[in-house]
């Protein structure tokens, strides 16, 4: 037996329920990982609360962590019992003691690496990943606008902006906020609470705006986003902190500039075992070459998976918060 968090019905985190369960033995192409750090993301919020719908109910939740292998399916030769390894995609269920994927969305984790740092930053690193290099690739020299600049995405994309030589405005809501942001390579911070954003990103520009926004916000910036944009330049949606943007008319791009706009994902992205462990290797040489730090701020028993939701969604986290099993 094994413990893990499952929902039966979406709501609040009160929906969340500590059960015991029988870890599933490996199919074909399958591994079980014993995880050893679990990460937590706004994603398992939008499936909590049934903005993206779970297969069935009840439901495991979760998709990312690190642990080690303890089981291995039929035809599974990239992987061995006893491999480190980390995990970002694959069915709902990473809140957990023993959780069983697809061998293909499991990645190998570098002894340089620690169990912590990888549940931290696999999801989170390789968004910022396929955002800054692949959905826009960044060469150095652009203005960018990072919505959520403190927080466990944003803190990655301000050290990666740093890295390329970009400069990242990051929108903050506070002024610790924003001090965290620029320790961790922002160019620039507005304290949107405070500030104007779109004047303050004219101010800070010289009138010349951003070359891409990246917003994980959605419905509250979706068109505060597009006035900081150059005309010809990109918008890049990529999350629905505030809830999904709807109704939206294209013409809206066309008055504002000719704008591009996208909708990525990892899944889009990360979608064959060979992009996946491309993508990982960049994050590992980032994160090995100290050009990227991982802040786990925040640590919770896992059974305490509710009580860390509710702070990432009230905004009371900075850096990564991870589950420990």
């Amino acid at each position: 037996m094994a413990k893990r968090i499952q929902f039966s019905r979406t709501g609040g985190s009160e929906v969340l329920e500590w059960v015991d369960v029988t870890p599933a033995e490996p199919g074909p192409g399958e591994v079980r990982v014993a995880n050893r750090a679990v990460g937590l993301n706004f994603i398992d919020i939008y499936f909590r609360t049934g903005l993206y719908p779970a297969p069935s109910l009840p439901s495991g939740l979760g998709t990312e962590a690190a642990g080690v292998v303890d089981a291995v399916g039929e035809g599974v030769t990239r992987l061995e019992v006893g491999d480190r390894v980390a995990y970002a995609q694959g069915p709902l269920g990473a809140y957990a003691e023993r959780h069983t994927l697809p061998a293909a969305k499991v990645v190998k984790l570098p002894d340089s690496i620690d169990f912590e740092t990888a549940a931290a930053s696999m999801l989170k690193g390789l968004t910022v990943q396929y955002l800054m290099r692949q959905t826009h690739a960044l060469k150095g020299g652009e203005t960018i606008l990072w919505h959520a600049a403190a927080g466990g995405v944003g803190s990655i994309a301000c050290q990666w902006a740093r890295a390329l030589g970009v400069r990242l405005i990051g929108t903050v809501s506070s002024p610790e906020k924003a001090a965290l942001a620029e320790r961790n390579g922002a160019w620039a911070t507005i304290d949107y609470t405070r500030e104007d954003v779109v004047e303050r990103v004219r101010e800070l520009t010289g009138g010349e705006m951003c070359d891409v926004v990246y917003d994980s916000v959605g419905k509250d910036t979706w068109e505060t986003s597009l006035d900081c944009l150059k005309p010809r330049s990109l918008m890049v949606s990529f999350g629905n902190a505030s809830g999904p943007v709807e109704g939206v008319n294209l013409g809206i791009l066309n008055q504002k500039g000719s704008l591009f706009t996208t909708r990525p994902s990892l899944n889009g992205y990360a979608d064959t075992p060979e992009r996946l462990a491309m993508m990982a290797d960049d994050l590992f040489a980032m994160l090995e070459s100290g050009k990227v730090k991982v802040d786990v701020s925040h640590r919770y028993p896992l059974a305490e998976a509710g009580e860390a939701q509710d702070a990432l969604q009230g905004r009371r986290t900075t850096g990564s918060t991870i589950l420990v099993p």
